[in-house]
């Protein structure tokens, strides 16, 4: 008798090793279109995006109208409606409603694979609910995938348990759309989580690992790689051949190893330390053990040992912003301390999207694990956050984005910008287009910058403010309608230039009719202006002609 696979059985975890069970699943939750589609078109727009908040009040009311019988539903959507009410919404059935709900040997099938918990009305009414969450995820590709995570807020009672493995929550698609898509042969996610990471890296690259601190995590994502087997053309059986699952801390599992491209949303929440505390007693789906930022600090030191030259990473993150005295704020730049991580070699753009107080972060997460459930206990943690934060003179917390790139022969990429405003999504393609035009205009002598032809890029506007009556505008702005959004103040002889630019002449004649027409009598205005015209690029304002 062969051993089961690794983690395919771990304690209080889905089984995955009965591969006719999991097919069987699959094949039963097509069969009652359970996918995102199908759900948003049953619920209606405003029930199904509450219940992605897990408000879940007006889709438990839609759905009892519709199995009730009080609402008119087209075919199917009684039965759909009964598989959202049990794997979402933590409705309890007989087993023979799961049978009808399902099709016929669901509940055996669902027993097999450690599914099913009792119901709040106890075993002698013969009735069950779903151990786990379930639930279809439509991936930025159009594929339609099924994801297992832990039964969140909404489904239980009480906080949250401590190891508890998130389901696909709004930091994994802010990673997912975040991660640029090109192909790659070796790719990291690290803490992988439910593995909704690697179900995007599957759609380009050869071969993926993926790692986390808790089994259970990594139970469930072998239980999802094999229900979702045929969507990735991924073999059950072979599932190494793909993918790989390691069990460890942070990047201990993969020490030595190159990759081209690595992708995490670690444990960055930070969190008070306490004396005498235990791993059992951290939230290991945000916790990392370590005090204050260190946790991402050390990633943002370390990723690039494993990355191959020119190999990339992106990941998410969290930084405190320390107190500052000298500062007109009170407290110090929020890139102070991310300038500080950088590793020798490493290429970086950090992102700051948020910065809170630390009385609302504390809050923040405190809600996320359902501890204000308690108020002794509330009060005793909100507590220990802000005696944590002040030990360490935090003024504020940053939440961001960060890219990482192992440098190869070129001029250094470094960027740090604060862009709290909404942003284009996926904003993974932006990405890609920005660092290649960075590359591109730090690889350029400025006689070869004169040489080129450039036009406004097609997302691009321009404004003009002025005083009622006056002249001349006061104000030029160029806006990007795409990628960041970004806004660029430009001068009179900027504003000359980005007009001028419809591909027919050069940069350098550009700027050199500009100069006979506003009498500069030197090459220091010229020069500025070239120097503006680098950033204009370097932003992506202006690409080059054809490339719009």
């Amino acid at each position: 008798m062969t051993s089961a696979p690794e983690f395919s059985r771990v304690p209080d975890a889905p089984r995955s090793d009965d591969l006719e069970a999991l097919r069987s699943l699959s094949e039963a939750l097509a069969a009652a279109d359970y996918s995102y589609d199908a759900i948003l078109d049953l619920l209606g727009r405003g029930p199904f995006e509450a219940m992605v908040r897990e408000q879940v009040v007006p889709a438990r009311h839609r759905i009892h109208e519709i199995l009730s019988g009080k609402v008119a539903v087209k075919a199917g959507q009684r039965r759909l409606a009964g598989v959202v009410d049990f794997l979402m919404l933590g409705g309890e059935a007989s087993p023979e409603s799961l049978d009808a709900t399902l099709g016929e040997g669901a509940y055996s099938v669902l027993e097999s694979l450690r599914f099913l918990a009792p119901g709040r009305t106890g075993l002698e009414h013969a009735r069950v609910r779903a151990a786990y969450d379930l639930r279809p995820h439509s991936a930025d590709d159009g594929t339609d995938l099924w994801v297992v995570s832990d039964l969140g807020a909404h489904q239980t009672d009480g906080a949250l348990p401590t190891d508890y493995v998130l389901g696909v929550g709004q930091a994994s698609l802010t990673l997912a759309q975040f991660t640029e898509r090109s192909p790659v042969r070796r790719a990291l996610d690290l803490g992988t989580g439910c593995g909704i990471q690697v179900f995007h890296l599957l759609s380009h690259a050869e071969h993926v690992t993926a790692t986390d601190i808790s089994a259970r995590a990594l139970a469930m994502t072998r239980f999802n790689l094999v229900l979702n087997a045929s969507a990735w053309g991924l073999d059950p059986e072979h599932l190494d051949d793909r993918v790989v699952l390691r069990h460890g801390s942070l990047l201990d599992p993969v020490a030595g190893e190159g990759f081209d491209l690595v992708v995490t949303n670690p444990p960055f929440v930070i969190t008070p330390r306490r004396a005498g505390e235990t791993e059992a007693e951290r939230y290991t789906y945000r916790d990392g053990g370590l005090p204050g930022d260190e946790l991402v600090a050390q990633l943002v030191r370390d990723i690039p040992s494993v990355l191959r030259p020119g190999g990339r990473a992106h990941l998410l993150g969290n930084w405190e912003i320390h107190a500052d005295a000298d500062a007109e704020d009170g407290q110090a730049p929020w890139d102070r301390r991310p300038r500080t991580w950088l590793a020798d070699g490493c290429d970086a753009w950090f992102i700051q999207r948020e910065e809170t107080s630390p009385e609302a972060y504390a809050e923040t997460w405190l809600r996320d694990a359902s501890q204000n459930r308690d108020a002794g206990s509330f009060e005793s943690a909100y507590l220990d956050y802000i005696r944590d934060f002040h030990d360490r003179d935090v003024a504020a917390v940053g939440f961001g984005m960060i890219w990482l790139r192992r440098r190869e022969n070129r001029e250094p990429f470094l960027r740090f910008e604060s862009i709290e405003h909404p942003i284009q999504q996926p904003i993974a393609p932006f990405f890609a287009a920005a660092v290649a035009a960075h590359d591109l205009v730090a690889g350029l002598s400025d006689e070869d910058l004169r040489a080129r032809h450039l036009v406004v890029a097609d997302d691009v506007t321009e404004e003009r403010h002025q005083r009622p009556g006056a002249e001349h505008p006061g104000v030029i702005l160029l806006r990007e309608g795409a990628g960041l959004r970004r806004t660029e103040l430009l001068s009179t002889p900027a504003a000359g230039f980005v007009s001028a630019c419809d591909g027919d002449l050069a940069v350098g004649q550009i700027i050199d009719a500009l100069g006979a027409l506003l009498g500069w009598e030197d090459d220091a205005p010229a020069a500025e202006l070239l120097g503006h015209v680098r950033s204009l690029v370097d932003g992506g304002f202006l690409v080059g002609a054809g490339e719009g």
